[in-house]
């Protein structure tokens, strides 16, 4: 069942892609809108911080939490049930968030929309890899991440052109309908069929934790993504303030730098799997993309960046040495047996992006807040424990190249 006849140009890829896309482009959309909004809905200058913060971090908590429930269903209902499910919530939420008066409802929403989120990338990318044989996989997901990941372009664009941010989330649930009618056609997994029928445990969250080296393997698969959303979620996020810290600069735009780490995390997630495939190693490609992410670090803080297009060109460079997404979610769905890969794959990835709120609180509450480091200083150490947790993650993982992905967990 695992050599069908499925391309990297099939349609499950592409719808799969195509999914990735409407879940980023509602995920970074907040990100974007987020000025406009917050002041559309009771904010104030005085209050945008702390505000934005609390929207951002419930769709954070909803991502969490929802990545285990999806998880669990997927392996426990399959694979496209997941699907459907998860972007009928999210479609919903988003043609809600259109109508938002107040913070609270507007955070009510995002988390409600976090949840349904959460299931998108992680079932397609685990339907994909049982679908695909095994030296296509790395293309496969790398073209979903690739193609998925130029939906932070076109939500900026689609703010740009509107200026409207309640028709923007709008269009995003038009978008997920629209998905949801394309999916329709695409096939479940034959390796999910094949566990369905036999008398095994499936989708069990705690099987990840009650078994030594499964929950080693569990544990580095989440800790070798964190550079991604450090990147984004702090620096690049934050590039306005650390332009003002580090040159003055008043008239840096956040959300175009995004758009512009964005473009470039595409393109390096369609590049990976060229990558992983020459060197036939997930892991050589991943410690590259280390590499020239350590390497625009310090170009991001160095006496380089000291303009605003100097700014949106690292935050490009950032953007596209932390372009590994796909390489790092498909190693967390090879790693797992059918049983409990969907579990895996769809709590991985969102397990990275809840630790944001995480790494938020040691660079904001403690090395700003407690310890009084000013912004650049403690962007740079947070860097450096961060990257080096991911290192050693990294050398703790192994290499899933050639890994025959039918077998199950016991």
């Amino acid at each position: 069942m695992t050599e069908k006849k499925y391309g990297v140009f099939s349609l499950p890829v592409i719808v799969a892609a195509l999914g990735y896309f409407v879940d980023i482009y509602d995920l970074l959309l907040f990100t974007i809108v987020k000025k406009p909004s917050m002041l559309a809905v009771g904010a104030t200058d005085a209050t945008m911080l702390s505000d934005s913060t609390r929207v951002i971090n419930w769709q954070m908590v909803g991502l969490l939490l929802g990545g285990i429930l999806w998880g669990v269903l997927g392996d426990k209902k399959g694979r496209l049930k997941v699907l459907f499910g998860s972007i009928i919530l999210y479609s919903m939420a988003n043609f809600a968030t259109g109508f938002v008066q107040t913070v609270n409802q507007y955070a009510i929403c995002r988390f409600i929309g976090g949840l349904g989120l959460a299931g998108e990338l992680g079932a397609g990318i685990t339907l994909v890899s049982e679908l695909l044989p095994k030296n296509k996989r790395g293309l496969g997901t790398s073209m979903v991440a690739g193609i998925g990941l130029s939906g932070a372009i076109f939500a900026y664009l689609t703010f740009q052109y509107t200026n409207d941010w309640r028709l923007c989330y709008k269009i995003g649930g038009g978008l997920g309908i629209a998905l949801l009618l394309l999916r329709v056609s695409v096939a479940e997994s034959g390796m999910f069929k094949e566990v369905k029928a036999q008398e095994v445990t499936r989708g069990n969250f705690f099987m990840l934790f009650n078994n030594g080296p499964r929950l080693k393997k569990y544990v580095c698969a989440i800790l070798i993504g964190l550079p991604t959303w450090y990147v984004i979620g702090i620096l690049v996020n934050q590039s306005d303030r650390f332009g003002k810290a580090m040159f003055g600069s008043t008239t840096i735009d956040s959300g175009r730098a995004i758009m512009f780490a964005y473009a470039a995390i595409a393109v390096g997630d369609m590049f990976v799997g060229l990558v992983s495939q020459y060197f036939k190693s997930r892991k050589k490609a991943l410690l590259l993309y280390y590499l020239l992410c350590i390497v625009s670090l310090i170009l991001f803080f160095s006496g380089y960046n000291r303009s605003d297009a100097s700014m949106y060109t690292i935050s490009a460079l950032l953007g596209f040495s932390t372009g590994f997404w796909a390489i790092f979610i498909t190693m967390g769905a090879e790693q797992f047996g059918t049983n409990l890969r969907a579990t895996a794959a769809t709590t991985i990835p969102n397990m990275v992006r809840g630790a944001l709120p995480l790494t938020n609180i040691l660079f904001l509450d403690v090395f700003q807040k407690s310890w009084g480091w000013p912004l650049v200083k403690s962007g740079i150490v947070t860097g450096v424990v961060v990257m080096g947790i991911a290192l050693v993650a990294y050398y703790f993982t192994e290499d899933t190249y050639h890994k025959d992905l039918n077998y199950v967990e016991s």
